[in-house]
């Protein structure tokens, strides 16, 4: 979250690069209105950050405890990095569309990899000193810059599927992902680094020292930018803009529909958990 702008140097670059085989391709303003606008919503939030230091409270989403002014600007920014990692998987199929039709996949691959593995270090390093001042942290944390980082890593081998397979697997990601809440993996048990880094957050013990905090899993922005990529061929130049915005806007009410289904799931799943927190219900 405080370090989402970076996410849009990542996709901004990505579409500025565009060079189709003919002619420069002009920037989609829509696509630049939109990171533009998110940008303002989180420059309100990490404002938000500075004017409530004084008044701390452990989740600013609890209504109960938390003033309206807080609760909304915080709630408005939970927009941020959704946006801005779908825009990365779109930026992604706009830089391939500039190549060579036998060569898109490779070069978006590569692109992606290897822009992927630089967040990933970024974070480790830059961003982690930014924030402590300290070259070797007790703790190191894991935040949004990792988590695009290694969504991009991810796409880079999600890219050679077919595209209707990259669609089920990021809708599967991204409307499921809250069914595995009742999986729980305790440290100490096979499998708990993984699934920090995937779907819990967690404390990891470094090989040489300290530990790392997995405060962004990176599984849901997996299916976040995978449906990036897969809504790319709707930003063909070959795309008329009404056909454009008629596909967006049937999406938005299809996922709209959805969110209510999701929530749903999510409360059953949460009610699971505490029951096998309790010891109700066995582990998987």
């Amino acid at each position: 979250m405080s370090m989402t702008r970076n996410a849009a140097v990542v996709s901004g670059e990505a579409q500025a690069r565009v060079q189709p085989t003919s002619a420069k391709r002009q920037r989609i303003v829509s696509i630049d209105a939109l990171r533009g606008l998110v940008m303002l919503v989180m420059l309100v939030d990490h404002t938000r950050e500075f004017f409530y230091l004084h008044a701390q409270v452990s989740d600013p989403m609890t209504i109960a405890t938390t003033p309206p002014g807080l609760f909304f600007s915080r709630l408005a920014a939970h927009v941020c990095a959704p946006v801005f990692v779908l825009l990365t998987g779109l930026a992604a199929w706009l830089y391939a569309e500039g190549r060579a039709p036998e060569q898109r996949r490779a070069a978006a691959s590569s692109f992606l990899l290897k822009r992927g593995l630089f967040l990933v270090a970024l974070e480790w390093t830059i961003v982690n000193f930014a924030w402590t001042f300290d070259p070797t942290p007790a703790i190191v944390y894991l935040q949004v810059i990792w988590a695009i980082g290694l969504s991009m890593i991810a796409l880079a081998a999600i890219v050679h599927m077919p595209r209707r397979l990259v669609v089920v697997l990021g809708l599967a990601i991204v409307l499921g992902h809250n069914l595995l809440d009742p999986i729980a993996i305790a440290p100490g048990e096979q499998g708990h680094a993984i699934w920090a880094v995937l779907h819990d957050r967690g404390l990891l013990d470094l090989p040489f020292g300290g530990q790392a905090r997995t405060s962004y899993p990176v599984l849901p922005w997996i299916g976040v930018i995978a449906l990036g990529w897969s809504i790319g061929p709707w930003f063909a130049q070959a795309v008329d803009r009404v056909q454009r915005r008629s596909r967006l806007l049937v999406a938005g009410v299809a996922r709209s529909r959805c969110s209510r289904s999701c929530g749903r799931s999510t409360a059953m799943a949460s009610r699971c958990r505490g029951r096998m927190a309790a010891g109700r219900l066995p582990r998987s």
